[in-house]
């Protein structure tokens, strides 16, 4: 009987070691696929799953994967085609657009300087001011779907100081700024902070976030350039909510409809950043909207 037993247990034991060792190599091959699905996520590769264990069960898990990671390569593929083909078109339409428009705003200024009454003057003011809109609208479609592909596709990285770079970004919208009737508060860190960036790419997203914060703000401003390398812009608001700011960035998204922009500039800004390896994001607290850019030493 008590060689039954010891030859039970012993079986129970051997039973034990085989589940554990099956578990230890169901939860490797579990790992693996983790880790290497996060990585064919963010990574355009053609490269498949494949893993270190026999587990027919694991390995099956991996093939299916595959399977759907080849779905979603097409997919990614035949949409990043139509953008392209997007793109394309309405850098064409918008091109077409131009032409006519400014020869148009030409004629304009040139009836000004003809014999005319007060009431013909406010009627002509009006249309040109139209025309102006129109003309600033088709700019930024020009500038988001030809401008900005062009230059993010092959970005020229070099050494650039940010604490003069905000600087002379900041002292060129002096005379907007007191247009405006806003005196920005503006804190830059004494110690020296080089990041490589594209110096055109970097104007074009400190523009744009100006651009905004001037449309927008309430009329204060504080911006900072942080000892880490954050840049912030932070200004009054009484429009935003919650909603609001996780759409800042979205592509044609204005917190005002039928404005005088289609709501490229923080969508264009977010582009530029994330070709150099930056992130952007905004928050709102208290009715102050920051947005806070910052970019990998």
């Amino acid at each position: 009987m008590e060689i039954v037993i010891v030859s039970l247990f012993g079986i129970l034991i051997l039973i034990i070691i085989y589940l554990l060792i099956r578990l230890t190599l169901m939860r490797k091959g579990a790992d693996e696929i983790k880790q290497a699905f996060h990585e064919r996520l963010n990574q355009d590769t053609n490269t498949l799953i494949t893993i270190s264990t026999h587990d027919a069960h694991m390995r099956q898990l991996a093939a299916d994967i595959n399977t759907e990671l080849k779905q979603l390569r097409k997919l990614r593929h035949h949409y990043e085609q139509g953008d392209l083909q997007l793109k394309a078109a309405v850098t064409n339409i918008s091109h077409d657009l131009r032409t006519p428009l400014t020869a148009m705003c030409g004629y304009l200024d040139l009836l000004e300087q003809a014999e005319m009454s007060e009431e013909d003057k406010r009627m002509l003011a009006i249309i040109k001011g139209r025309c102006d809109v129109l003309k600033q609208l088709i700019e930024e479609l020009f500038t988001y779907t030809s401008g900005t592909a062009m230059l993010i596709t092959h970005p020229h990285l070099e050494a650039v100081n940010l604490n003069r770079f905000l600087e002379e970004c900041l002292a060129s919208y002096y005379a907007a700024f007191n247009k405006r009737q806003i005196t920005p508060k503006i804190t830059i860190a004494k110690q020296p902070i080089t990041r490589c960036l594209d110096k055109q790419a970097l104007s074009r997203v400190i523009e744009n976030i100006l651009g905004n914060a001037l449309k927008y703000s309430s009329g204060d401003l504080i911006i900072s350039l942080s000892e880490n390398g954050v840049i912030s812009f932070t200004n009054h608001t009484e429009t935003l909510d919650e909603v609001m700011i996780n759409q800042l960035f979205d592509r044609f998204y204005t917190v005002q409809t039928g404005g005088d922009s289609m709501g490229l500039g923080l969508s264009i800004a977010k582009e530029l950043v994330k070709q150099m390896h930056g992130t952007i994001d905004a928050v709102c607290e208290k009715q102050m909207l920051t947005i806070r850019i910052q970019f990998p030493v």
